[in-house]
Formats: structure tokens, C-alpha cells, sequence
């Protein structure tokens, strides 16, 4: 999976290299871009009697292919693929039954309560920059929605008595969710946003109470021609 990760971001940088290289002032031109992002994270919309989550972040990379919808190159769509990891200090108790029903409660008792997610990161974005063909400094705001399919998720904690307890792949997880993000800045160094709007997990209460708990991210996007 490593070697995969590493030959997938290697071919793509010869490519972009190979096109900023071959660009001349006022060639038709696109953006196409890896990008990497780290974020401070948070889950937003806890149910009454759980607290927002202590420190946790974000981390994602990929590639993004720009489509220009004007000859100056300064508006595009754009659609990209990517990986995300997510790790999360939470306040929220979650297991998984035998049965595969998963119970949510408020313990207080509990430490170490990590919850952390492996994705597939599909982003759509509109975007407006001031670059030329030849001019790789910029100013940006990129704009749009991220679709997230989640692969693996796992929560853990440990009790009272000291005793561990794990849990992958829990039946109430919301695979597919989708958030909004804003990435605005100049040149490699850019802030960035994701506002989840789908629920993280599915179907799921509190003592009788609907969790509608999601995502909010901000930090830092870099974007490598």
C-alpha cells in the first residue's frame, strides 16, 4: 500500500513538473495540483451531556485535476482524489454488541477515549486565483464540497478497572459524508475549512436523544504544482 501511495504521487509529479515546464505566456493552461492539508479538528453538534473534543487533527493528501472555464486561466472547476486520516479525543462513549447494535452512553469513568478514521477523500471545488501560465505565485480562493468515504474507523477506551477495549468498523458509522471547504491564501501557504454537514453517525441516540454529531476542520492546506 506504501509503495502504491509513494509511485501515485511520484507519476503525478513528474506530469505537473513536465506541464508548468512546457507552459509559455498565454497558453491555455490548467492548475492540476497534490495537495496536503493539516487541520485542527472538532466534533460539533455533541449531544446534551457530552463536551466537544479535546485536542485532535486532521491529515490529507491528494491529487486535484483543474478544468479552466476561461482563456486567462483564472476561474476552473476542479475534481479530485485523495486519502484522509482523522484522530479524534473525544467525550463520547461508543460500543459495539456482539449483536452488532451499537450503544452510545455518557461515562465519565473512562480515559484514553480515542476514536480515528481512515477515508476517501473526493473533492469538488470551484476556483478563482490570479496566476498565468507562468506565474506560480498566487493569490487563491478555492471553494466547493468534499464527499468522504470511510473505509476503517475504530473507537477505544479504557475503563475504570484499567481494562482496554477496542472497536473497528462500528455498525452505526456513516459511511459516506460530505462537508464544505474554503482554501484561501497565497502561493503554497493556505488556510483551510471543512464544515461537515452530514451526521457522522447514523440512526444513532443518546437516552432517547438524536446524535447528530459532525466534523468541523481548520488549519492548513499546501498545494505543489
Amino acid at each position: 500500500m506504501k509503495f502504491f501511495c509513494l509511485l501515485f504521487l511520484l507519476l503525478f509529479s513528474l506530469q505537473i513538473f513536465s506541464q508548468k515546464d512546457s507552459l509559455k505566456l498565454g497558453d491555455y493552461y490548467a492548475d492540476d495540483q497534490l495537495y496536503a492539508s493539516i487541520t485542527y479538528s472538532q466534533l460539533s453538534n455533541q449531544p446534551k451531556g457530552i463536551s466537544k473534543s479535546n485536542f485532535s487533527y486532521s491529515l490529507s493528501a491528494g491529487f486535484i485535476k483543474d478544468f479552466i472555464l476561461n482563456t486567462s486561466g483564472t476561474i476552473s472547476v476542479a475534481a479530485g482524489v485523495g486519502y484522509g486520516y482523522d484522530f479524534f479525543n473525544h467525550k463520547l462513549k461508543v460500543e459495539n454488541l456482539p449483536n452488532a447494535t451499537t450503544v452510545f452512553s455518557s461515562d465519565n469513568t473512562i480515559s484514553n477515549n480515542i476514536f480515528t478514521s481512515h477515508n476517501l477523500e473526493l473533492p469538488l471545488e470551484i476556483r478563482w486565483r490570479t496566476s498565468t501560465a507562468n506565474k506560480y505565485s498566487f493569490w487563491r480562493v478555492y471553494t466547493g464540497i468534499k464527499f468522504l468515504y470511510n473505509f476503517s474507523n475504530t473507537f477505544s477506551y479504557t475503563d475504570a478497572n484499567n481494562a482496554n477495549f477496542r472497536f473497528t468498523n462500528i455498525n452505526a458509522f456513516n459511511k459516506w459524508q460530505y462537508g464544505l471547504t474554503l482554501s484561501a491564501g497565497y502561493d503554497e501557504f493556505n488556510i483551510h475549512v471543512f464544515y461537515g454537514l452530514s451526521p457522522i453517525f447514523k440512526e444513532a441516540t443518546l437516552q432517547s436523544q438524536s446524535i447528530e454529531t459532525s466534523i468541523l476542520k481548520f488549519g492548513l492546506v499546501f498545494y505543489f504544482l
